[in-house]
C-alpha cells in the first residue's frame, strides 16, 4: 500500500487531481472545517453522509457518502487510515482509502500553518469507478476536480 502522498502502480493512468487552497484561518479550524464528514453533504449536491463508527474520528473510522437520487445512488464508503490532526505548529493529515464496490481510490487532506494565522490546504485525490473504461478517465479527473474544489472552497468559507 503506498504511502501519503505516493501515487500506486497499475495497470494505466487513473485519474488523479491536487487542489490547493490559501485560507484566512488557523490550521485547527480549517482542519476541522474539511473533517467533520456530515458537513461534507452541504457541500456536494446530492449526497447525504452516513458515519458507521462512534466519534471521535480517529484511525479506523468508516463513512459512506451516498450520492444521487433514487435508484441511481452510488455509495462511496470511505475509512480513515490515517489521522494526525494540526498541533503544536505542524500541520495535518487524513488519508481516506475508499473501500467501496464502485468507487476506489483514495483522498489525502493536508493542513500547513501559514503566516498571519492562515492555513495552505491540499486536497489530493485518486479516484477509479469500477467497470467505467479508461476512456472517461479524463471526464472523470475533470468533473472531480471542480466538484470537490466547489466542495473544499464551500467547506471553508462556511463555520
Amino acid at each position: 500500500m503506498p504511502g501519503p502522498g505516493a501515487l500506486p502502480a497499475y495497470d494505466r493512468a487513473v485519474p488523479f487531481f491536487s487542489l490547493e487552497r490559501t485560507v484566512p484561518l488557523p490550521a485547527d479550524e480549517a482542519w476541522r472545517r474539511l473533517t467533520r464528514w456530515p458537513r461534507h453533504a452541504d457541500a456536494v449536491p446530492l449526497t447525504r453522509i452516513e458515519v458507521l463508527t462512534p466519534e471521535p474520528t480517529r484511525e479506523g473510522t468508516r463513512f459512506v457518502a451516498r450520492s444521487g437520487l433514487g435508484p441511481l445512488t452510488v455509495d462511496d464508503v470511505m475509512e480513515v487510515t490515517v489521522w494526525r490532526p494540526p498541533s503544536d505548529g505542524e500541520g495535518g493529515l487524513c488519508r481516506l482509502e475508499k473501500r467501496g464496490r464502485v468507487v476506489l481510490g483514495w483522498a489525502e487532506i493536508e493542513v500547513r500553518p501559514g503566516p498571519g494565522g492562515r492555513s495552505r490546504v491540499v486536497w489530493r485525490e485518486e479516484l477509479r469507478i469500477r467497470l467505467l473504461p479508461g476512456a472517461f478517465d479524463g471526464v472523470l479527473e475533470r468533473t472531480a476536480r471542480t466538484m470537490f474544489g466547489r466542495a473544499a472552497n464551500r467547506l471553508l468559507t462556511r463555520p
